[in-house]
């Protein structure tokens, strides 16, 4: 069975090493949030389903900004898969473990990553091949010292993570520096407000410094 996650897509997640996550409230934000990010050295985003704004904002990144990797989160009902395959969002990521969404996303060959907190979500999403996990929340869960406990019993498996929640520039390259770490979700990037007001260069930097403090990381 193929992973649910291509092995060619969580390279370039991996590259990137942080996956913006941001909220967009109005559909002519989206390309000019892509590009700022893209301009810091990010080149991968997550658009979370909390807003109306959401699906059309991924079809307008995938229209007017293709060189962004464009997936989108909070994907916690099945017909979410279609709408986001549809809007031609690049993978689908969700904050727990729904088979019923999982199982839609494998028929749809939508590239999925559940989310997982405890060794219970690991093996229920090792039961459908899954590889590539979403740590959520990470800072509230235990952070890395959680991470490298419970997944110790995995680790020839090969399984990988990404932490989102109260992550941050302070404290992202404790998790960057161990292999188990594929990129970090980071909310932080592109504030909700920061997006309303507008403020393209202020994401650009906060992507440059994340971008900055990755290759650091990467280079021990």
């Amino acid at each position: 069975m193929n992973p649910p996650f291509p092995t060619d897509l969580q390279q370039k997640v991996e590259a990137s090493g942080v996956i913006a996550v941001l909220v967009i409230d109005q559909v002519e934000h989206a390309a000019p949030v892509a590009r700022a990010l893209l301009d810091g050295g990010i080149s991968v985003m997550e658009l979370t389903l909390r807003t109306p704004a959401a699906i059309d904002a991924v079809r307008a990144i995938h229209d007017e900004v293709p060189e962004m990797l464009a997936g989108v989160g909070t994907v916690i009902h099945p017909d979410q898969v279609a709408a986001a395959a549809r809007a031609g969002a690049a993978f689908a990521v969700a904050p727990g473990f729904n088979r019923r969404v999982m199982e839609t996303a494998i028929e749809a060959g939508m590239p999925f990553a559940p989310g997982i907190a405890t060794p219970t979500d690991i093996e229920s999403a090792l039961e459908l091949g899954c590889r590539l996990l979403k740590f959520f929340p990470a800072e509230p869960s235990g952070g890395m010292s959680m991470i490298k406990a419970m997944a110790a019993p995995y680790n020839h498996l090969g399984i990988k993570y990404v932490p989102l929640g109260g992550l941050n520039v302070n404290n992202m390259v404790s998790y960057l520096e161990s292999p188990l770490i594929a990129a970090l979700g980071g909310s932080w990037l592109a504030p909700r407000d920061v997006i309303k007001g507008e403020q393209w260069s202020q994401i650009t930097d906060n992507a440059r410094a994340a971008s900055d403090l990755v290759r650091q990381a990467r280079s021990k």
